[in-house]
């Protein structure tokens, strides 16, 4: 077996984008009309009497625009609204029933309205005098046919005009969208109207305490309440989900009781967070658990409430002894442990806000585990308030959460719940012994889109369950919240242990289940994500002896952060090997921007550098080219179904076959990679990002040639870290041994 490699000290260089774009583009797929064009400036007219009738506590109006298609951010409205800054003013996003086609909620000023009716008047005058029989993209490309008019006579500058035709190209119609009412107790969010939340529900009627406001724009409101505001202003509420949540019911045998009464001190071992149910300080392995319980005086705490909790918790701890089956050579790990839910129930709003607070308090551990989780399922089109805070956490700490994938509480509930819909966090489902999704397993996707879960791993069946440590002694158990912890021994074994990462670290997990498998199904990832993690911690960090596995970590600055300097080792002047890729980053995220929820795309490229200096892509991506190349254009559908666009997950390869050629090589004999960086708000976002990236390289017939890469790497400039697990493991008992002084 060979050693992953770690590639160090030759830093990406950051390049800024040349290419600015060029002037409005029309949808080719439309031919836009006079009366196209008139509908709308009349639909906008209904909406503007609809605004003036309204009595409403804010400023401006609230405006959806449903496009006929998956829209880029290029062809997003930017003649209309609020013209270019149009973007800027988007404060929800999702799909249509279909989910084929954008349907982006603005919030404009009552002028802007005015404003896009007159344009949409003046455009449809336009066209009725020079375009009788529509524009097509044809004729607004062409540029002779655009210079015969003469626009100084016209009520509309030629730029202007082209922009508006661009946007109606893109949109189907305009409507006002009422959300639909919920009656129970829940967590809300509003549309962003610039507006102090407290004062915004005073004016409503609502009297709202400062502990009930998340943020801005997220408010917890009882059922009364919640009458209250659907009735007055129903139009305000971009997302409402129900507060109290129960556990997700796990499969269990009766407990037994056994002797397990002896393990020794904890003495280096690295420490994971774990957010769940009470823990019971009367186990074999409590002086492993620091405790520390969150759950008000006031309720009455049972024995059940200790029960999940301290499960879990035995997992991290003692998962190896309790299961041998699942020895994954990680040892033992302590337990910081905070008991925020009993087993009736939680109140989802206020976990929430207990989370924040823990992980801001407890710099020191950088993987926590969370197996708690709704029986609700994740709607499409937003992301749960509490995947959402997870979220926020991750981008602005150095942390990561294993979450599980929920269980079904019945056979009507198929869809993961809450927090399994978090996009930056590690997602666990479960699978049989033989590898296949369980009984009670729930499906993905998140967002219809991301993968989620990530990966899968062994959470108990009636072949073969999981044995925990209760409260009252040994158990079997079944369920997702007992794959989770093993994910989590695994990454805090490589962030805590090896010194990589949490981006390089999940990045690995993630390449390690995935493999050489290609493409799995929409069906497969829903259920499996990418793949069933390899039980033994070595299965990771090491690769068979025919391939080459690196690993690359850096931070994005700019548009292009590449690197033309690995320098794969040819035969014969050609290069014998199949290649993949796997990145994970961590991006911020915005909840109100409903189903465009990661506000920053990172986009791996790798490959052969031709003798023009560009890659030779292992994918075939034809994204983020410069503006010099042709017949490159992606639509975003395509983008985000072939390429994961905006996923901060990317997996790229190709698939091993027994006839494959090697490839050729070029005059420049290094392969290259480039991360190209796209924002879709603020071009702030992208900065400062860091990303992880794991290489993989398959000889094509079977030959060892890791020695001959690793002394082109240092002959390159690159410092060569083999990721040996011994080597390593002494490291970290040293650095972390207590050192007594006579």
């Amino acid at each position: 077996m060979n050693n992953v490699l770690e590639l160090k000290g030759k830093r990406f260089v950051q390049e800024s984008k040349t290419n600015r774009g060029g002037g409005p583009a029309m949808n080719s797929k439309v031919t836009v009309t006079s009366s196209k064009v008139l509908k709308l400036a009349e639909k906008l007219l209904q909406i503007k009497e609809f605004w003036k009738q309204e009595k409403r506590p804010f400023q401006g109006i609230i405006l959806s625009v449903c496009y006929n298609k998956i829209v880029a951010k290029s062809n997003r409205i930017a003649g209309l609204l609020k013209g270019v800054d149009s973007n800027f003013a988007i404060v929800g996003a999702k799909f249509n029933k279909d989910k084929n086609k954008h349907i982006i909620t603005y919030f404009i000023d009552m002028d802007d309205l005015d404003n896009s009716i007159d344009i949409l008047y003046k455009s449809s005058d336009i066209m009725f005098a020079f375009f009788q029989e529509g524009i097509t993209k044809t004729i607004f490309d062409d540029k002779k046919t655009m210079e015969k008019i003469d626009f100084s006579k016209l009520p509309l500058q030629k730029t202007a005009f082209k922009q508006v035709i661009a946007d109606v190209s893109y949109i189907e119609d305009f409507e006002v969208e009422f959300a639909e009412q919920k009656e129970k107790e829940s967590i809300v969010t509003l549309f962003d109207t610039k507006m102090d939340t407290k004062q915004l529900f005073k004016e409503i009627g609502i009297e709202l305490l400062s502990n009930r406001i998340l943020d801005n724009r997220t408010v917890f409101l009882d059922e009364n309440e919640m009458k209250v505001l659907y009735k007055k202003v129903p139009y305000l509420v971009s997302m409402a989900t129900e507060n109290l949540s129960d556990l997700t019911p796990e499969d269990f045998v009766d407990s037994y009781l056994q002797d397990l009464t002896t393990i020794p001190p904890p003495t280096t071992e690295p420490t994971i967070g774990v957010i769940d149910t009470l823990f019971d300080k009367r186990v074999y392995f409590s002086d492993w658990v620091e405790d520390k319980d969150l759950v008000e005086d006031y309720f009455d705490k049972t024995p059940e409430d200790y029960r999940h909790g301290t499960s879990v918790s035995s997992i991290i701890v003692d998962g190896p002894r309790l299961n041998p089956w699942l020895d994954d050579g990680c040892k033992r790990f302590r337990v910081r442990h905070f008991g925020v839910a009993t087993a009736k129930g939680f109140s989802s709003f206020t976990i929430i806000k207990l989370i924040k607070r823990i992980v801001t308090e407890n710099p020191d551990i950088k993987v926590w585990n969370i197996s708690l989780g709704s029986n609700q399922e994740v709607n499409d089109n937003f992301i749960s308030a509490e995947a959402a805070v997870l979220d926020q956490i991750q981008y602005e700490n150095d942390v990561i959460f294993v979450v599980a994938g929920t269980n079904r509480p019945n056979e009507s509930i198929t869809k993961i719940g809450s927090p399994a819909d978090s996009i930056n966090s590690m997602v666990v489902n479960a699978v049989t012994k033989s590898g296949l999704s369980t009984k009670y397993s729930r499906k993905g996707l998140a967002l219809s889109f991301f993968a989620k879960p990530d990966v899968s791993y062994y959470g108990g069946s009636e072949e073969q369950y999981i044995q925990v440590c209760e409260p009252t002694g040994a158990a079997y158990v079944a369920g997702t919240s007992y794959a989770a912890p093993w994910i989590a021994r695994k990454l805090s074994y490589l962030i805590d242990v090896l010194g990589l990462n949490r981006e390089v670290a999940k990045a690995m997990i993630i390449d390690a289940a995935r493999g050489w498998n290609g493409i799995p199904t929409v069906e497969e990832v829903a259920l499996y994500g990418h793949g069933v993690v390899p039980i033994r911690i070595e299965d990771i960090v090491q690769t068979k002896d025919d391939e080459i596995k690196f690993v690359v970590t850096d931070i994005s600055e700019k548009w292009n952060t590449y690197n033309y300097h690995f320098p794969v080792p040819t035969k014969d002047g050609n290069y014998p090997y199949f290649a993949r890729a796997t990145m994970c980053y961590f991006p911020v995220c915005d909840r109100a921007q409903g189903v465009d929820y990661t506000n920053t795309e990172l986009n791996l490229h790798f490959g052969r550098i031709k003798d023009d200096g560009k890659l030779n892509e292992i994918n075939g991506d034809k994204q983020n080219q410069s503006e010099t190349d042709t017949g490159s254009y992606i639509l975003e559908g395509e983008a985000r179904e072939r390429f994961r666009k905006w996923d901060n997950v990317k997996y790229i390869s190709e698939i091993p076959k027994d006839k494959s050629k090697p490839k050729k090589s070029y005059t420049n004999k290094n392969w290259g990679m480039e991360v190209k960086t796209n924002n879709r708000l603020d071009p702030k976002d992208g900065v400062g990002l860091r990303f992880g990236v794991v290489v993989t390289l398959k000889e094509m017939y079977g030959i060892n040639r890791i020695d001959e890469f690793i002394k082109n790497c240092n002959l390159n400039g690159w410092l060569v870290n083999r990721i040996d697990i011994g080597v390593r493991t002494d490291i970290h008992e040293k650095v972390n041994e207590d050192i007594v002084f006579e």
